[in-house]
């Protein structure tokens, strides 16, 4: 069996129940400015398998809102909620071991100046449910 499952599917799942007023999403599109505030997972290249059972994906979190400030305090919730709640839980799908903040929430830069984005690395442990 093959350790490997979709970490953004995975905690998009996870995440949209806990923030019912963000759109939770992996990809953006054109309607960003009428979609705020938006959390986005993205699995970034790198991580790796150990062959049998455990998976080790790395994911960007990117926070957009209205206001510098916002964006930080939501981003400073979610990332709680990865290395609180998410870490040593289960779901229908996936085992959740250790997850870490490799980069922490920053400011990143985004070329439209009607939002503000702030966004962390997150290493994290997992393999399905079997």
């Amino acid at each position: 069996m093959t350790a490997l499952l979709d970490i953004e599917a995975e905690l998009i799942g996870r995440a949209t129940p806990v923030w019912p007023a963000a759109v939770v999403r992996d990809e953006l599109d054109n309607n960003l400015l009428n979609e705020l505030p938006t959390i986005q997972f993205e699995q970034i290249p790198g991580g790796s398998e150990d062959g049998l059972r455990l998976a080790r994906a790395l994911v960007d979190t990117n926070i957009y809102a209205s206001t510098r400030a916002g964006a930080f305090a939501l981003a400073i919730e979610v990332h709680n909620w990865l290395t609180r709640t998410v870490r040593g839980s289960t779901s229908a799908t996936a085992v959740v071991g250790r997850v870490s903040c490799l980069t922490l929430p920053a400011v990143r830069p985004y070329e439209n100046v009607g939002l503000r984005r702030v966004g962390g690395t997150y290493e994290i442990f997992f393999h399905p449910v079997s």
